[in-house]
């Protein structure tokens, strides 16, 4: 097993049992960031965070690379991006199952596994509430956002994408832990770099701890690094990947509202679904610490997410990432962000005082998309018969939605196939 996020904790589960799995993770065990919110401020105070790939020196779990168009997030540690997520809950298997994937078992089962509620809503601030009204009054139809967890006791902090400090959000070490506690080794600080091909089949794969490089044979590779690290993986073993790498973009329309401390309540905390994308009111903490216009103290900013179904036009190879926004992104963007200030400005922001945060990213995938060929077997002709991809990296299109729960179903139904062919 090649990653411990939402993917590759959920099939370790699955598969610890019928197999003796070794789960290689290239971060290691996750710790939340453990800067209050005013430390973190003062550090933005002193000028040295002019690029936001620094972010890596006051919290290791959180990686970033850019692009001439965004900068792009990715968890690395335990859990994968899950513990650096804000916990959402929502179902996004259309696409597949319009071409004959039926994971409404998966489904089932994850809802009888993890917690999944609305009750951070109690906890609501009055600016939530008021955005709440102002988007029922715009038939914008809002519903508050599902989370995986136990947020009756949500406390509000605002560190949802910092590590949960209440243990309040699900993250996929408790999947990681169930597996281990069947049996599943893991192995942390250990980046998977290339699976071994010999004779059509995968052998096991390669992976560096340190400086040391490492065989791990293995009768069954399953690779579930994530939208970003799994293609480079295939590249780096000969199998050849799509360009259709999609990220789903955020942009954040941002207004100076005194007293709002969004920084300090559930993230994302209710959900407007559009065409091509979502809005969600959002603190960008990459943003506030890194983009110079967010000048205000947090507490008095107050923002609307854009989180964008972008072109699936981009692609990861060993060498790196390319992804650019095309023209159809930027108009889409465009058309969102009036949509976001209008919401502000009706609660009483002025449109010639908004602000944008960073273009940002952290839902990657698409690379090696399923078609109707590979509905009954999730596995791809290009992949020897006992490889199997378990991420977003399957999927056909950008969510423009969060992916988890979606990750976690297919997991569900490529172990199940894996235990049904391989076991």
């Amino acid at each position: 097993m090649i990653g411990s996020g939402a993917g590759g904790a959920t099939a370790a589960k699955e598969l610890q049992g019928a197999f003796d799995v070794t789960v290689l993770e290239a971060g290691r065990a996750f710790k939340p960031q453990p800067l209050s919110l005013a430390a973190m401020e003062k550090v933005k105070g002193t000028g040295l965070l002019f690029d936001e790939r620094l972010i890596e020196l006051i919290f290791p779990s959180m990686q970033i690379r850019k692009t001439p168009d965004m900068v792009l997030v990715n968890g690395l540690g335990t859990g994968g991006t899950t513990p650096v997520c804000t916990g959402n809950a929502v179902r996004m298997d259309q696409d597949l199952r319009a071409m004959g994937i039926d994971l409404d078992a998966e489904f089932e089962a994850i809802f009888q596994q993890i917690p999944i509620s609305t009750g951070h809503q109690r906890a609501w601030r009055k600016h939530t509430r008021r955005l709440f009204q102002i988007a029922l009054e715009l038939g914008l139809n809002p519903a508050p956002m599902p989370k995986m967890g136990a947020y009756e006791r949500c406390k509000s902090c605002g560190r949802c994408i910092f590590g949960c400090p209440e243990g309040v959000k699900w993250d996929s070490r408790q999947f990681l832990n169930a597996a281990v506690e069947k049996g599943a080794a893991l192995i942390t600080g250990c980046r998977a770099e290339a699976v071994e091909i010999q004779d059509g089949r995968a052998t096991g794969a390669w992976a560096r701890q340190g400086l040391a490089r490492r065989f791990y044979p293995a009768d069954l590779v399953v690779l579930a690094a994530g939208g970003f690290a799994t293609p480079a993986i295939l590249d780096e073993s000969g199998i050849a990947c799509e360009p259709r790498l999609f990220v789903d973009p955020v942009l954040t329309v941002a207004a100076h509202c005194p007293g709002s401390y969004q920084c300090r309540e559930v993230a994302m905390p209710f959900v407007i679904q559009m065409p091509g994308h979502i809005l969600s009111p959002y603190f960008d903490f990459l943003s506030f610490f890194f983009n110079d216009e967010w000048h205000y103290p947090a507490k008095d900013i107050l923002g609307i997410m854009i989180k964008l179904a972008e072109t699936p036009a981009g692609r990861v190879s060993r060498r790196g990432v390319e992804k650019m926004l095309t023209e159809a992104d930027q108009q889409q963007l465009a058309a969102a962000r009036k949509t976001a200030a209008e919401l502000l400005c009706r609660l009483g922001a002025k449109e010639e005082d908004l602000f944008l945060g960073t273009v940002n990213a952290g839902h990657p995938g698409g690379s090696l998309p399923l078609t109707e060929r590979e509905a009954a077997t999730l596995h791809h002709a290009r992949l020897p018969p006992n490889l199997y991809v378990a991420d977003a990296t399957l999927l056909p299109r950008p969510l423009g939605n969060p992916p988890i729960l979606t990750i976690i179903a297919v997991a569900m139904r490529v172990s199940k196939l894996c235990r049904e062919k391989l076991g």
